[in-house]
């Protein structure tokens, strides 16, 4: 439905028609069809998560003992859910905007780094998610398109292991009737959100920052 880091989605729709004439077609003095103006969305929105579709994840360079460059570390969790709500001004309701996401189930390709994550860097026992309340979009057309292409800003404060920050999300979405998909990207460093590096035996060094990345899908709240 920060100051975090996110990749982006793009769709493309094109279509080529060629025609060959064996004689100029007569000249028309019919008017010329003009382009129907695309449907808006007016009055308030309340999306919610889709059961498919969405996925957080993270992003960290890291240099392994074992390889001669770096490479990034990437966990990610399905266990994604939550809201967001616009009032007919496109305003965010941050009362009935919430994204929640349930750490116990993020996965990497290498368990050893996945349970010493758990355990230690974000302590999920003690602090099993991360939240993302949603103050304001900048950017966003109002009133919206019912379809088509928008890229805008999410402002929200983040909470991970107890500590809530303000943070900036990139978003680029895709809206078609009511449904949008697409892709949130934010970033912050470990120190932003007190979390302790990695240190182990396998991993030479670890990056300060973290790039984090939500794929999203969202449709309209049942009764809305």
């Amino acid at each position: 439905m920060s100051r975090i880091g996110v990749a982006v989605s793009a769709i493309l729709v094109a279509g080529i028609g060629v025609v060959a004439l064996d004689a100029a077609p007569a000249r028309s003095t019919a008017p010329a069809a003009t382009a129907e103006p695309a449907a808006l969305t007016t009055g308030p929105v309340h999306l919610v998560t889709a059961p498919k579709n969405n996925a957080a994840r993270y992003f960290v360079r890291e240099q392994l003992a074992s390889i001669n460059f770096p490479s990034d570390a990437v966990g990610v969790t399905d266990s994604v859910t939550g809201s967001l709500a616009l009032d007919d001004k496109g305003q965010v309701v941050s009362a009935d905007s919430k994204f929640v996401v349930d750490l116990r189930g993020l996965k990497s390709d290498r368990s050893m780094r996945d349970g010493f994550i758990q355990r230690r860097t974000l302590e999920t026992d003690k602090y099993p998610t991360v939240t993302l309340v949603p103050k304001s979009l900048q950017g966003l057309p109002s009133p919206l398109p019912d379809s088509g292409r928008v890229s805008f800003t999410l402002l929200g404060d983040l909470t991970v292991r107890g500590v809530t920050k303000p943070t900036s999300w990139m978003v680029e979405a895709f809206m078609r009737h009511g449904e949008v998909r697409g892709t949130a990207s934010t970033g912050f460093t470990f120190d932003d959100f007190q979390i302790e590096k990695p240190k182990v035996g396998s991993v030479l060094s670890v990056a300060d920052s973290i790039h984090l990345v939500y794929d999203f899908d969202l449709v309209p709240a049942s009764g809305s």
